[in-house]
């Protein structure tokens, strides 16, 4: 059975990248890699820089926000592109258009996906949708975390801490592909991990209206797993993720790294 994101597949743009998806056969076997990235050298002001993740809201009384908090395991996050805003960590992608004008953020229509998930997931949807709408005022402090502030029409505050993008820590925009990850992971000859299992992929291609096309590439191991995204056995999944090359490269680690952007496709097996 294929569970498809319905209105996500309808964002996915042609990509026809050049270099083979698990880049390092000629290294051998790394260890996983350490986070060895720099400190990004950008600002709090910089709103694209970082995944911003809800640490509070509270109402005008000053009353915490609980609709917001529906799931402690994955705060509700902004995060900004290209002139867009999107919300996760709830049921649903909310997305629209943004302007940022001094410390005023104005925010266009949005639009969600329509994923019907069981309460209190579709409240905290709702939740963030209705205080994202319109003109909301905007602080930003250039602390460790960086921290951002909104204060919507209603009077409610909400403060996010920042994270910073894999487009920060890797020094630039990453290649967008689209792998298809094994239902299993398989052995693979690792001197430093004895019976390593590593995942299996494969690079699959889209045409610019969002349907598959062409013939996949070869399987390959992966000896680091992709960032973002957790594997579970018998499930197959193709994936839309950014590759990224480190500079400098870490003795123990590959030079290639894979960043999960969004699941378009999975299938148990």
């Amino acid at each position: 059975m294929i569970r498809c994101l319905p209105l996500l597949v309808l964002a996915l743009a042609a990509c026809t990248p050049t270099q083979p998806p698990a880049g390092d056969a000629a290294r051998g076997p790394v260890a996983p890699a350490a986070d060895t990235e720099p400190a990004p050298a950008v600002t709090a002001g910089q709103l694209d820089a970082w995944h911003w993740r809800l640490a509070d809201a509270v109402d005008a009384d000053g009353n915490r926000i609980d609709a917001l908090f529906a799931n402690p395991g994955q705060p509700l996050q902004l995060d900004f592109s290209e002139g867009r805003l999107s919300a996760s960590g709830g049921c649903n992608r909310i997305g629209g258009g943004y302007e940022q004008e001094g410390d005023v953020l104005r925010v266009g229509a949005l639009m969600q996906t329509r994923m019907a998930c069981p309460q209190p997931l579709m409240d905290q949807d709702a939740a963030i949708a209705g205080l994202l709408d319109g003109e909301l005022a905007l602080a930003t402090e250039d602390s460790d975390p960086p921290r951002l502030e909104l204060v919507a029409a209603d009077g409610s505050r909400l403060s996010f801490t920042g994270a910073p993008t894999a487009d920060t820590r890797f020094g630039g925009p990453g290649e967008r592909m689209f792998l298809e990850v094994a239902s299993q992971r398989v052995e693979c000859n690792h001197p430093l991990i004895p019976d390593k299992q590593c995942l299996r992929v494969r690079e699959v291609f889209f045409d610019e209206d969002g349907l598959k096309g062409g013939e996949p590439g070869e399987w390959q191991v992966l000896y680091e797993d992709i960032e973002g995204f957790e594997h579970q056995p018998g499930m197959r999944n193709v994936l839309r993720v950014y590759r990224y090359t480190r500079d400098p490269v870490p003795a123990d680690a590959s030079s290639i790294v894979y960043v999960h952007d969004m699941t378009v496709e999975s299938a148990l097996e």
